[in-house]
């Protein structure tokens, strides 16, 4: 499998590949596990929660267009205006607020590096501390609900999806704390970060008309927030009721700001009908392969050896981690919780951990490769949406602080496990 991943080979025909040879090896007939494929491809998807990958996909993908990135963006610009950096801090504003609506950190990163980036190098910032910025703010997508992979994981680990979704909240919001006084700190630590001229300010500073008007502005964007988390937090709506909501009501708004036309929309349609088919396609071959190893006696093995090893449980979940990170440099984040889940979370259950704060963990950390060399995804995401106007390395070192800050969020959840339990627990 490692050699196959490291040769390219695409993750859900590594799994179904090795869930075939895997059966005929322990019991001697191919047939057994091509049956097996064919089972998990009917029985594997056939469950109402897995409605809510496409609803999440659509209503990421219509507000990428629909021009709610814009008007989050400004207004976190006015709102932030006072502040030295304050462009910086307004770009992870922006994200996370986007990020309600999103639910995918690569749509984050080629959007805000459209929008914020120009802004900020026109204010004199140091491109490469410019792109750390939108590289790192992106990442908020994953973590603040919708989350593709909380969904994903909710899946894999039995686990109800809406309060996993729930459960991301108060992390995200610790996370845009701290990317927001990390950018104060390394701007005040180091002035060059930001070359304006002497007694220049980054923005006029905005009257208080201005401010309540940018915060107006976000009007609809906050309601469709409000709907579709609100109505999950409450009991109104399943995730995937939710889920349909949030897309009808991004496809109001683009309509609204008239951003929506028929070949865009077309456009969506496609894509969510391709990044779903790729994410069912994961999960069914992560079916194979996670049933495969239950009847070879792997999974008990494997989680009897890990108990079994004479050190605290909190050295197993660090270990765990380690593993997601150093997966992380070579393959995407659903790929790494397809491969590992299957052999983890029986470790995790025996523990006695909490596979919800669990999961927090294992996303925030997972979500770390994605901004790390050598094939962070968001990074070659914002390539692609950039072109030559930035370098690949450029945007991997401006990245590194925020990583650091990541690490941060990682240590608080470990040493407070409420933070990612509390709000599911109230549900």
């Amino acid at each position: 499998m490692g050699t196959g991943i490291m040769m390219g080979v695409h993750v859900a025909f590594i799994l179904t590949s090795s869930a075939v040879l895997g059966l005929w090896l322990i019991t001697g007939r191919i047939e057994i596990g091509i049956k097996l494929l064919a089972t998990t491809a009917f029985s594997a998807i056939m469950d109402y929660v897995f409605a809510v990958v496409p609803f999440f996909v659509a209503m990421g993908l219509i507000s990428s267009i629909s021009g709610a990135s814009e008007i989050l963006y400004s207004a976190a610009n006015t709102l932030t205006a006072r502040i030295r950096g304050g462009l910086g801090i307004a770009t992870v504003l922006a994200n996370a607020v986007f990020a309600a609506i999103t639910g995918v950190s690569v749509a984050s990163a080629a959007v805000f590096s459209k929008i914020s980036l120009p802004s900020m190098l026109a204010h004199g910032y140091e491109k490469k501390f410019a792109l750390g910025i939108v590289a790192g703010s992106s990442v908020l997508g994953m973590l603040i609900p919708p989350s593709i992979l909380f969904v994903v994981y909710g899946i894999l680990a039995d686990e109800a999806i809406g309060k996993l979704l729930i459960a991301g909240i108060i992390p995200g919001l610790i996370l845009t704390g701290i990317y927001s006084a990390g950018i104060t700190f390394m701007v005040w630590r180091r002035p060059h970060l930001i070359a304006l001229p002497s007694g220049q300010k980054e923005n006029p500073k905005p009257s208080f008309r201005e401010m309540v008007r940018a915060i107006a502005s976000c009007w609809g964007i906050m309601f469709v927030i409000f709907i579709t988390m609100g109505g999950i937090w409450f009991g109104f709506f399943t995730p995937t009721e939710a889920g349909a909501v949030g897309a009808m009501g991004t496809l109001i708004l683009g309509l609204i700001y008239r951003q929506i036309n028929w070949p865009k929309f077309w456009r969506v349609l496609l894509e969510t009908g391709i990044t779903t088919s790729s994410i069912l396609i994961l999960l069914i071959s992560a079916q194979s392969f996670a049933r495969m190893l239950g009847h070879s006696g792997v999974v008990n093995w494997f989680s009897n050896y890990i108990l079994s090893l004479p050190v605290p449980p909190m050295v197993i979940i660090l270990l765990f981690l380690i593993i997601f990170l150093v997966l992380g440099c070579f393959i995407d984040s659903t790929s790494i919780l397809l491969l590992t889940m299957p052999l983890m979370l029986p470790v995790v259950n025996k523990l006695g951990y909490d596979l919800i704060w669990f999961g927090v963990v294992a996303v925030v950390t997972i979500e770390v490769g994605i901004i790390t060399p050598p094939f962070g995804l968001v990074v070659f995401a914002m390539k692609a949406a950039l072109g030559d106007e930035a370098e690949v390395w450029d945007i991997f070192r401006g990245s590194f602080p925020f990583e650091f800050m990541m690490g941060i969020l990682i240590i608080l959840l470990l040493l407070f496990p409420k933070l990612s339990t509390w709000l599911p627990s109230l549900m």
